[in-house]
């Protein structure tokens, strides 16, 4: 790997995040997550990684909010991470994930959770049983959650209204 970096994604990536996302999960769905959740607003977060002056990676994290009862918490939702497969095994999407991480804690964010797998986001310090007590429609092993400061245990995760058009 040579001289990769990391910045905030532009108007101008959104062809070259749209390729590296369908590359990396061998379809559409994805991409078309990121151009939902990027139109309607619900973007916290998006970074790109650079090789070379091509975009080979991808992270975004959208609003997320923990309902209890007549009371909301925010947080974010990491959905999708995604590498171009040349480039697999070669950080990228470790160095996405805790750039973005310091980017978030610095930003007041209090709460992160991921639908995937415990084996890889575990190293980041996502876990299971920190998610365990939320209601959610992707409640299982897979659901996890990152605390950096004080955050809710329970409720119900309410994501943005892109996540609903992925799982119909």
């Amino acid at each position: 790997m040579s001289m990769m970096s990391i910045r905030a994604a532009t108007p101008r990536d959104r062809e070259a995040i749209r390729l590296v996302e369908e590359h990396a999960f061998g379809q559409q769905a994805e991409a078309g997550l990121v151009d939902a959740l990027v139109g309607g607003g619900d973007t916290v977060l998006e970074l790109v990684a650079v090789d070379e002056g091509q975009v080979v990676g991808h992270i975004l994290f959208s609003r997320l909010a923990v309902s209890n009862g007549d009371k909301s918490f925010p947080a974010v939702a990491l959905a999708p991470l995604a590498v171009e497969p040349s480039f697999h095994g070669t950080g990228i999407g470790g160095a996405l994930v805790r750039e973005a991480h310091l980017r978030l804690k610095d930003a007041g964010e209090k709460l992160a959770i991921v639908l995937g797998d415990p084996a890889y986001y575990g190293r980041f310090g996502y876990s299971h049983a920190r998610a365990a007590g939320f209601d959610s429609e992707y409640q299982g092993e897979a659901l996890q959650a990152l605390v950096w400061d004080e955050a809710p245990e329970g409720g119900q995760l309410v994501y943005a209204p892109a996540f609903s058009a992925l799982a119909a």
